[in-house]
């Protein structure tokens, strides 16, 4: 990237994984920025994330036989899928959209559009935290699928196979072998594959605050504030609007995640993006820890070992932006993981929840709108916010600069849904 000429900053509105890599990328590059954040760096899902860099997560939600599934997991309150019924008819026009994707060649198409950003998320992020403090948090390793037994394993061929197709290697375990491999899962699981070449990250709100705070130190600038509008003249950026000031700037980035949606109308964009709500529950001072970041696939959750404690994310749960936390997700959490490692002990706990940004094509949207020159984004990663955020920030960064992009941006582009 070449220097830039004096114009206003760059506005990056969002300061999560996403919005930091951009203006990280950017300030590398001799381009002018600010960061704009709500309530600061890394306070919404980009600290309550499971902390794995999940680059063989290509494989959505939206499988083959989820639309069958669906309705049998919702009544069943040991199954992670979980709806806030009275959000139902906001829902539905989205849901309905969303489930039209649980076919063969579209999950193939989601998997082909997912792996750029997702494939080489251990290197991405290593290059993103070189020469800070964050580079710490950062640990190479594998990511372990944990299943009941080999049958229950091969119960998810279709996805194995998507996976196998865009290069991931793993090596299996049972029995015994998975016993030698990792005696605390082998407790109530009989299987497992492990997939090679991924990481996790040891503490990811420390994580991205700490590349926020590299970024201030090397000259960057972050406010505190809500941003209502944009300054947009003769269709092209010209500032934001924040709290009753307007702030120049020559170009912005919308990096909000699951709150994108209500700025990008303001841009002429109409994005069908919902919150898959996630939840978290933090165990300090495990007694035993699993070796490496393992998702439980009976239960569709991660346990991530994290410093001084063990992390278990996910769930899905459709109830929107709005409503406070559901009680019957963590009461998911807590019983399943008691299955999983019956004998934990811990000193102390802490429950959390989040919103994934969710777009009816499970693929995130990057790049300029069609409407308003200088106006860029970058969200809707759902599962994989982490995992994909240090390649989005560069890919914007690359576009800001008018760099030409190695990859075909196309499956990310804002119209996409026109």
């Amino acid at each position: 990237m070449t220097k830039s000429a004096v114009k206003p900053p760059v506005a990056i509105i969002g300061a999560g994984i996403v919005g930091v890599s951009t203006a990280i990328w950017l300030q590398r590059a001799g381009i002018a920025t600010f960061l704009i954040d709500k309530e600061g760096p890394a306070a919404g899902t980009s600290y309550g994330n499971a902390g794995v860099l999940a680059s063989a997560s290509v494989v959505p939600v939206t499988v083959p036989g989820l639309i069958g599934k669906a309705p049998g997991m919702l009544l069943d309150k040991n199954q992670p899928l979980f709806l806030n019924w009275s959000y139902l008819p906001t829902l539905l026009p989205w849901l309905a959209r969303y489930l039209s994707y649980c076919k063969p060649e579209k999950v193939n198409r989601i998997a082909t559009a997912l792996s750029p950003l997702l494939s080489n998320s251990l290197q991405d992020h290593q290059l993103l935290a070189a020469g800070t403090d964050a580079a710490k948090y950062i640990n190479p390793c594998d990511y372990v699928y944990a299943y009941k037994d080999r049958k229950h394993f091969d119960s998810d061929a279709f996805g194995w196979q998507v996976r196998k197709e865009h290069g991931f290697n793993w090596t299996e375990y049972e029995g015994t072998d998975l016993k030698h491999f990792d005696p605390v899962l082998a407790t109530a699981q009989n299987f497992a594959a492990s997939v090679h070449n991924h990481g996790r990250i040891s503490d990811p709100g420390c994580y991205v605050q700490q590349l926020a705070l590299a970024y201030e130190k090397g000259g960057g600038k972050i406010i505190k504030g809500t941003v209502e509008d944009f300054i947009i003249e003769q269709q092209a950026i010209t500032g934001i609007r924040s709290d009753g000031n307007t702030l120049d700037c020559s170009a912005t980035v919308v990096a909000t995640g699951a709150w994108s949606k209500a700025l990008m109308k303001k841009l002429g964009c109409s994005i069908p993006l919902e919150s898959e709500r996630g939840y978290h529950i933090e165990l300090y001072n495990p007694s035993v820890m699993p070796k490496m970041p393992c998702m439980i696939a009976s239960g569709k959750f991660v346990m991530t070992p994290m410093d001084g404690r063990l992390r278990i994310a996910g769930m899905v749960e459709f109830g929107g932006l709005i409503a406070g936390a559901n009680k019957a997700p963590i009461d998911f959490l807590r019983r399943t993981m008691n299955e999983v490692i019956p004998d934990l002990k811990w000193t102390d706990t802490k429950e959390w929840l989040g919103h994934r940004p969710a777009p009816i094509d499970s693929v995130p949207v990057i790049g300029e709108t069609p409407t308003v020159k200088g106006a860029f984004v970058g969200f809707g990663h759902q599962h994989v916010g982490l995992t994909g955020g240090a390649r989005t920030g560069q890919l914007l960064a690359q576009l800001i600069a008018g760099e030409s992009i190695t990859i075909d941006m196309a499956p990310y582009r804002v119209d996409r849904f026109d």
